[in-house]
């Protein structure tokens, strides 16, 4: 009596009719349809617009960073009120036309400065010394100053300018 003939895979002899599973191809990383490359390709339109937008306002903005490092490094002396009056036309300069903003100055200057803000910054008494303190070089008290550059930096972070929508 002889022992029948061992399968070419040594192992059960109930299992050598059965065949190997056959594994599916691996799955593509890539998108296989037309929408999902469409989808894509809106997302990057849509990021690179953001982007665009967002440098450019940083960029046309750039006027208002350098206005309030030179407004926060000024100290009181007698020409402080003219240098912040210098400050703050040079930022109008910036972010408005010229034929706009160089030729304002005393009342209707102050008017100019006040109205481009939803809040405006200046009381009547910092009016006042805008308007008359380029041509009176008087030292002015410390609270004054104090009061006057806080709303010259509230006035150069949040009016609004020809840029702004």
């Amino acid at each position: 009596m002889s022992l029948p003939a061992l399968p070419e895979i040594f192992g059960n002899y109930a299992l050598g009719d059965f065949h190997e599973v056959v594994s599916p191809p691996a799955i593509d990383w890539l998108p296989q349809t037309p929408g999902w490359i469409l989808v894509a390709a809106l997302l990057l339109l849509w990021l690179l617009r953001t982007a665009s937008r967002r440098l450019r306002y940083w960029y046309r903005n750039r006027y208002r960073r350098e206005a309030t490092a030179r407004l926060q490094s000024l100290e009181v002396s007698p020409g402080f009120v003219a240098e912040i009056n210098r400050t703050l036309k040079l930022s109008a300069l910036a972010g408005f036309s010229r034929q706009e903003v160089a030729a304002l100055w005393g009342e209707r200057w102050t008017e100019f400065l006040n109205s481009r803000c939803e809040h405006p910054p200046f009381s009547e008494q910092q009016c006042r010394l805008l308007a008359l303190g380029v041509y009176r070089q008087q030292p002015v008290d410390s609270t004054a100053a104090e009061q006057l550059l806080e709303a010259s930096l509230a006035w150069v972070n949040e009016h609004r300018n020809r840029y702004d929508a």
